[in-house]
């Protein structure tokens, strides 16, 4: 039998902590008797889970421990992925106030509103006060420049996922200590493929550790309180199996979703 698993059902069955857990400890699981399909998972929202909780992991490895309290984090761009950071983070970390910026004011009050933040009037703000910035739009040109910044912040672009987007400028990116998820789709269609990037040895794709070289310990990640750390990732599908998986056990379990027979 294949589980059916709608949006509504899978926002019921999955959970930011266990979602980080799972993608920790990613595993290709195949059938070894006849390679059935277990189940068909709402893929837009899958995918807006992994990106949104993976960054979330990414962001909080090379980010600065900050106060007991927690960070102030500052939202650009308030949409699901955003939202789904800024849940993840809490899970994984003492959380200050949030700040949020987004194009439209309708729909960064409600993004305020529903995570307890305080909207401000542009990207260069919320890099004022935040000490975790986290950028996740489809903007073409710099949102923030070094000049914005300063030292011991830490930023997670989501934006830089394909060529022809940017959000961190070159002279940002070649000033803090970049993480990408994966090296050699960041230097073909990701951050390391900037324009007016700097091709310093820093900046070769051998030197940029990946998150896995921080989940490791292959890289020790910050090593000072004032440096600037930035995550880009491109965004890897095939942690989408991490999150479907635990869904399909989870459902299971509770009982939820439709079971259809295709050999019927």
């Amino acid at each position: 039998m294949t589980l059916l698993l709608t949006r509504n059902d899978l926002e019921t069955l999955l959970d930011p902590a266990d979602c980080l857990s799972a993608l920790r400890r990613v595993v290709c699981l195949f059938s070894g008797v006849d390679g059935a399909l277990l189940a068909l998972l709402d893929c837009a929202t899958v995918t807006a889970w992994r990106t949104g909780l993976a960054a979330a992991l990414g962001t909080h490895l090379p980010a600065s421990p900050g106060p007991s309290s927690g960070a102030t984090v500052g939202v650009i761009g308030a949409g699901a992925q955003a939202d789904l950071m800024v849940r993840g983070l809490r899970a994984l970390r003492p959380r200050g106030p949030l700040l949020v910026h987004e194009l439209d004011p309708e729909r960064a009050a409600a993004f305020a509103a529903r995570r307890d933040g305080r909207v401000v009037t542009s990207p260069q703000a919320v890099a004022a006060e935040a000490g975790i910035v986290l950028l996740a739009t489809w903007s073409r040109t710099p949102l923030l420049h070094l000049a914005a910044t300063r030292p011991g912040q830490h930023l997670t672009t989501l934006g830089a996922d394909e060529p022809g987007k940017r959000e961190l400028a070159a002279d940002l990116l070649d000033a803090a200590l970049l993480v990408v998820d994966d090296h050699e789709l960041a230097t073909a269609t990701g951050t390391l493929a900037t324009p007016g990037l700097p091709t310093t040895p820093r900046l070769s794709s051998t030197a940029v550790p990946a998150l896995t070289d921080l989940l490791t310990g292959a890289h020790p990640g910050r090593t000072s309180p004032d440096t600037r750390t930035a995550y880009a990732p491109v965004g890897l599908p095939w942690q989408d199996l991490a999150l479907s998986w635990l869904a399909h056990e989870r459902a299971r379990e509770r009982g939820v979703g439709r079971d259809f027979d295709f050999l019927g």
